[in-house]
């Protein structure tokens, strides 16, 4: 679908060169402190806890994405090492104050007998914070399924539960250059990140949202060149911004993690280009966040 393109960028940090970032064509610039080092990816696992939490604070960040902080004695064993990684979360069925969550038993994670299993959807940690106790988690407030009508109608001292993560896939050393790609869904892992990444490391975000009431101030001490896209008015993952976007990038020079999470369908395109290009499958990952017409869709389903 044809929508008109407003795109916004802006560079955080002020350690890039002209447009920001070292590029592989000829003419376009070149860095001589490009890592000699592959980067180290290790997966750290974690037993799956069932956590029952507690709404302590509400943010409405811009029109459609809204914050909850959480709050419980089960979250002091959490555990979250990387941006990308999910949990999920548990959600009361209809008329219930809080979700029935598993019991953990010597055959695993069950149900207690006659319990209607309830409602659950992948998300990112936001923010943890251990000396707290409080997790932090986004909400993209599409306006359907458990999840958006839960934020809708969500107050102080609401429950939810928490199960996971299971692992994080933790990148230490021998990155250049982070590009992170996504629509809203995908957002609050690329800030995450972003927030995370130390001073010097150069970072691409490429991020679609529908205009730019809904963009965000990201505090980061990375070098960034961040870019908005903007729908405006086009329905979620019915655009190729992304797609565009990605196609219009010269791809960076040196060693690339790449990250891309959005709809699913509109993910392929990508994927297909970036192999194309010469991204190193490796150090690329997709994320099929949702998918067009599946309300419950798998992310771990291969883009």
């Amino acid at each position: 679908m044809e929508c008109p393109v407003e795109n916004r960028t802006k560079i955080v940090g002020d350690k890039f060169p002209d447009s920001g970032i070292p590029v592989s064509e000829s003419g376009k610039g070149h860095s001589n402190t490009m890592s000699t080092t592959q980067p180290i990816v290790e997966r750290a696992m974690f037993p799956l806890v069932p956590r029952m939490t507690t709404v302590v604070e509400i943010t409405q960040l811009t029109p459609k994405m809204r914050r909850f902080v959480l709050q419980g004695e089960d979250l002091r064993s959490f555990e979250s090492r990387d941006a990308d990684d999910h949990m999920k979360l548990v959600f009361p069925a209809e008329g219930q104050a809080e979700p029935v969550l598993p019991q953990v038993t010597d055959q695993g994670l069950k149900l207690p007998d006659g319990a209607v299993p309830p409602q659950r959807r992948d998300f990112t940690p936001r923010l943890f914070d251990a000396a707290t106790g409080t997790l932090t988690v986004d909400f993209y407030l599409h306006g359907s399924g458990p999840a958006g009508n839960w934020a809708e109608s969500a107050t102080i001292g609401s429950k939810l539960g928490v199960l996971g993560p299971r692992g994080s896939k933790v990148v230490t050393g021998g990155v250049d250059v982070y590009l992170l790609v996504g629509d809203e869904t995908a957002l609050p892992s690329i800030a995450r990140r972003l927030e995370e990444l130390p001073a010097g490391q150069k970072a691409i975000a490429i991020v679609e949202v529908d205009n730019p009431a809904e963009e965000q101030e990201i505090e980061t001490k990375a070098d960034v060149q961040l870019t908005w896209l903007h729908r405006n008015g086009a329905a979620p993952g019915t655009t190729n911004l992304l797609e565009d976007a990605i196609r219009a990038l010269p791809k960076p020079e040196g060693t690339v993690y790449t990250l891309v999470g959005g709809e699913a369908t509109s993910l392929r395109p990508i994927r297909a280009y970036m192999k194309e290009a010469g991204y190193d499958p490796a150090l690329t990952s997709f994320s099929g966040h949702w998918k067009r017409g599946v309300s419950d869709h798998d992310h771990h389903e291969e883009v």
